[in-house]
């Protein structure tokens, strides 16, 4: 240290007194003079703790031989149960050791998964620019505002969310929603709406209404799928068009454009099959970068496409965290009546396009893992209100960015959380490199994303599926291109329930048989709020004899309709004087005929077996029947005394 201190000072000394040119590379000489001795020092030093970082817990004394190794194991092992109760956990602790050990349990997965997940989200960070940007001009607001929103959303919603490998931002979706509010109320609105929408999402996520998603039927996600792909291809269009004119590119950029497309598709397909180390995506951006500055070639930019305000970088563009400049307090009800519609639209429409996303993601990982409805709709909710309080816009998840992000190898939510990080950086350190980046390359990459994302399964299947499954996947696909996703999702969802409903509605038949003053209906098929005006056509209440039994051993009775069915027709035969006798009904209708009647009637009976009644519940939560128990399958000790003795 002392021979470092004095060359220092020796220089300082030379640089003070001796002006002058030569002077100066003389000076410039001993002070590289005297900072190669520095880091020869410094060298020397961490070379000594690298070596004590690698090699094996060693004491000082015994380092340097294989022999001396094994000799202090052995010694450890003997001394290890006597020291560690002699010495405090401080000492007996080698951190240095335990070095590794302590980076995984800060990532369990390992290094290389944690690596992969960074660079997946490194790779969806450069293709969640130029969909904020668009997305921006859609809502009415700047730029920068549509790429601040993807970063607090998409770190909020990787982090509290309910399935790994969902990427979030300003989606589309929930952009148009937002529209007319910006036109008419300007941006303070808009933010106020997204905080509004926020805290309806993290409501429905505490009330668990997410699980209602489970309700959306398969041709529904199928037809949602096709058309988000046809919106995210359309939208992959306007960028091959003039942004002045609105005419088509033509000549130089034209080609450069289509030919550089063309070109970033070939190598999403390709460079898997070269490499798995770096995402496909993210080296054809590298790729396409290189090939336009070495060539010089007249391709749109980032930059071309959203200003030099947005990548001009600097701690500047660092958004402000506070409350929108609403009413809030001076007119509630006023700001309430105006924010509240468009937060409600924005946070279902956001909602519904999330969880199917969690849904798709699902299916696409297969890793043996179900995404959490209820921590995804929590997670949405607080992107987007903190979103809201930093003047964004809100969003989603984003079902081509998720493409993205899972087929460049993400795994956990580490992935999501760098893709924010990483575009943040971007916006304040490196946005003039960031906006260098050629928009063909991007649009390739969601080109691809759209033949990956449509279900090019569904048009084999069309005509092989029911006509009813086949207009729903039609419906969904046109109303998400032409309207929106939720509305598209809640059409093809009713379309579907009213097919179900009137196909169940129809299958309900009788087998008869007459047995002298002895009438049996043997039903089929499911009694329910749609059935029950086939159920009363089944019966001949007129010609029947006194006596009439109905087996329900293959017939379901479903809700409350039913039950009012089955009272309705045992009173029709009642007042001719005539009995019905119900069999093979569970123990829970039982018990609801029973409360809603209140006394049986003497021409209504129910004969019940225990041994072969089905056991199934109605679907019937009223008050009125708390007190009714579920139905219970016989014990072990029943089903045993009934089983015949083994030969």
């Amino acid at each position: 240290k002392l021979h470092v201190l004095v060359a220092q000072v020796w220089t300082w000394k030379m640089m003070a007194s001796r002006p002058g040119p030569q002077s100066r590379a003389r000076r410039f000489a001993i002070l590289a003079l005297g900072g190669v001795l520095a880091l020869s020092y410094q060298e020397s030093k961490w070379s000594n703790r690298l070596a004590a970082f690698s090699a094996p817990h060693v004491a000082p004394e015994y380092r340097g031989t294989f022999s001396g190794n094994r000799q202090y194991a052995r010694q450890r092992v003997v001394q290890s149960a006597g020291a560690a109760q002699s010495k405090p956990p401080s000492q007996v602790e080698d951190v240095v050791a335990n070095a590794k050990s302590l980076m995984f349990a800060v990532y369990p997965k390992g290094p290389q998964t944690a690596w992969r997940n960074i660079l997946a989200g490194f790779a969806v960070s450069l293709a969640m620019i130029p969909e904020s940007v668009a997305f921006a001009f859609v809502a009415g607001v700047t730029p920068i505002v549509g790429l601040w929103s993807a970063v607090v959303v998409g770190f909020f919603a990787a982090a509290f969310g309910g399935r790994a490998g969902i990427a979030s931002g300003a989606a589309g979706s929930t952009a148009v929603v937002m529209v007319s509010l910006v036109a008419n109320h300007g941006i303070s609105y808009l933010s106020g709406a997204v905080v509004l929408a926020g805290v309806l999402q993290i409501l429905a996520g505490v009330l668990k209404w997410g699980k209602f998603i489970k309700l959306v039927p398969h041709p529904v996600m199928l037809g949602f799928v096709n058309g988000l792909a046809i919106v995210i291809g359309r939208a992959q269009l306007s960028h091959f068009t003039d942004p002045v004119t609105g005419a088509l590119l033509t000549g130089a950029p034209g080609l450069t454009m289509a030919g550089l497309t063309a070109l970033s598709m070939l190598l999403v397909k390709v460079l898997p099959r070269l490499t798995t180390a770096v995402p496909s995506s993210l080296l054809t951006v590298g790729i396409i970068t290189a090939i336009t500055k070495i060539f010089q070639l007249p391709a749109t930019t980032l930059l071309d496409m959203a200003g030099t305000e947005t990548f001009r970088g600097g701690l500047g563009m660092l958004p402000h965290l506070g409350f929108p400049a609403i009413p809030w307090l001076s007119a509630p009800l006023k700001t309430l009546g105006i924010l509240l519609p468009y937060a409600a639209t924005m946070a279902s429409v956001g909602l519904v396009e999330s969880l199917l996303t969690l849904q798709l993601v699902d299916g696409i990982m297969d890793d043996g893992q179900r995404g959490d409805t209820s921590k995804e709709c929590i997670g949405q909710g607080l992107g987007n209100v903190f979103s809201g309080l930093t003047g964004g816009m809100g969003g989603c998840a984003m079902i081509g960015q998720t493409q993205v992000n899972v087929q460049a190898g993400a795994t956990s939510k580490l992935a999501g959380m760098a893709m924010s990080a990483f575009l943040a950086i971007g916006i304040v350190g490196a946005a003039p490199l960031l906006g260098q980046v050629p928009i063909a390359a991007l649009v390739g990459i969601m080109f691809i994303v759209c033949e990956s994302t449509f279900a090019w399964s569904s048009l084999r299947i069309m005509r092989k599926i029911p006509r009813a499954d086949a207009a729903v996947i039609i419906l969904v696909s046109l109303v998400t291109v032409v309207k929106d996703l939720a509305m598209a999702v809640v059409a093809g969802t009713i379309l579907s329930a009213l097919s179900f409903s009137w196909k169940q509605s129809t299958n309900v038949r009788a087998t008869t048989f007459v047995d002298g003053n002895w009438k049996s209906y043997l039903l089929k098929g499911q009694l329910f709020f749609g059935s029950t005006q086939a159920f009363n056509d089944v019966f001949t209440v007129q010609e029947d004899p006194e006596e009439v039994v109905v087996d329900f051993a293959e017939c379901r009775v479903l809700d409350h309709s039913a039950l009012e069915a089955v009272n309705i027709l045992a009173a029709r035969y009642g007042e001719l004087g005539k009995r019905l006798h119900l069999r093979h009904l569970s123990s829970d209708c039982t018990a609801l005929l029973e409360k809603l009647n209140g006394t049986m009637p003497p021409y209504e009976i129910i004969e019940a077996d225990p041994d072969t009644d089905p056991i199934y519940e109605v679907a019937e939560d009223s008050e009125l029947y708390k007190d009714v128990p579920p139905p219970k399958p016989p014990s072990a000790e029943t089903a045993s005394k009934d089983e015949p003795p083994a030969k």
